[in-house]
């Protein structure tokens, strides 16, 4: 992983909301597209929703497109509708990220101090002093390897489906420090668990967590459908376990677009999007920038993502006032077909 920082100065801006702004209620008004050409992106998206899968893409699921708060396109594959609830895999973390900034804007949370773990309670254990920005960042230090193929050398694996599975949180906070805290950037869904593990503390556990999210997060927004899985210590697994249907992320997704903001009411501290969508580290593998739980394009739009394995993401597009919902199966060895089918859907919108 590399050290590089994007730079976080020159955002571009987050489109507002104003009195005119269009918000979906129980139902979400759908509407033409405000940029672009929707006839190629309609030509780009039938043949590839039509059939069970194809060659470059795998399966393809759900596809919705918001512009300016209005549905502007959406395609579902054989066998999934509106209804359909999908997992989030890696998608998951952004949704943790949203959670602890609404923590923070009650008062609840403090992302700037160390985070109290049992593992590391001890006073002359250098890991009690990582704080909840550093997991957020990805940068806490901690040993974690992030495969999800070999099951020898993988702590994913381990701990999503393996000896880690009935208590997530305490298996990633058992790995050792592997580099100074703050130091280097280590993409981990074990980091995630860690700080959903925490949270959980803060509002009395899994009853507790799975209320607030209802309350705070999933009804404000109407994610009527969302639905998070924990494990069996009651730790909400938000590296990986959302199920929502593609308008429900695509909720989600707007809230970010819109600053943390749903119609009338700042839900999320001022900032705290902006922090999420400030590039810090990039990923060697990839190339993609990171802020804190959000991937960063750095294109001249803007545009910021939450990314899950095979394909997912909710994509948040400022320039073009934009959000983009892609739920399917496309194998890992697939990702530059699942690249260019993306930028050749922003391509669709652009002016």
């Amino acid at each position: 992983m590399s050290d590089r920082h994007t730079g976080t100065n020159g955002l571009p801006p987050l489109p507002r909301p104003d009195d005119h702004a269009v918000w979906p209620g129980a139902e979400w008004e759908s509407g033409p597209q405000t940029t672009g050409d929707p006839e190629r992106l309609a030509a780009l998206l039938d043949p590839v929703f039509a059939v069970g899968s194809t060659p470059e893409l795998g399966q393809s699921l759900a596809f919705v497109a918001v512009q300016g708060g209005r549905v502007v396109a959406e395609r579902y594959g054989p066998g999934v509708d509106a209804a359909s609830t999908l997992i989030s895999w890696s998608m998951a973390k952004s949704i943790t990220h949203g959670l602890a900034g609404l923590m923070c804007a009650d008062g609840r949370l403090d992302v700037d101090a160390p985070l109290a773990a049992p593992e590391w309670a001890a006073p002359d254990d250098p890991r009690n002093a990582i704080t909840t920005r550093d997991l957020l960042l990805m940068r806490s230090g901690l040993r974690f390897v992030e495969d999800y193929v070999d099951d020898t050398a993988s702590d994913c694996l381990s701990m999503l489906w393996g000896d880690g599975a009935d208590d997530v949180g305490h298996y990633a906070a058992s790995l050792p420090l592997e580099h100074p805290i703050g130091s280097t950037f280590n993409y981990s869904s074990g980091t995630t668990n860690i700080i959903t593990r925490h949270l959980g503390g803060l509002l009395g556990g899994e009853v507790g967590l799975r209320a607030y999210l209802d309350t705070r997060l999933f009804g404000p927004l109407g994610m009527r459908s969302a639905t998070p899985k924990f494990d069996s210590a009651g730790t909400w697994v938000g590296s990986s376990y959302v199920f929502a249907t593609a308008r429900d992320y695509a909720r989600f997704g707007l809230w970010y677009l819109r600053d943390g903001i749903w119609r009338d009411e700042r839900l999320l501290p001022e900032g705290w999007v902006d922090a999420a969508r400030t590039g810090r580290s990039v990923d060697d593998e990839t190339g993609w920038g990171y802020g804190e739980h959000w991937w960063v394009r750095g294109d001249r739009h803007g545009t910021f993502w939450a990314n899950g394995y095979e394909g997912q993401l909710i994509m948040c597009v400022p320039g073009l006032d934009l959000v983009i919902v892609r739920l399917g199966k496309t194998p890992s060895e697939l990702r530059p077909h699942r690249e260019a089918f993306v930028a050749e859907v922003l391509a669709c919108f652009e002016h």
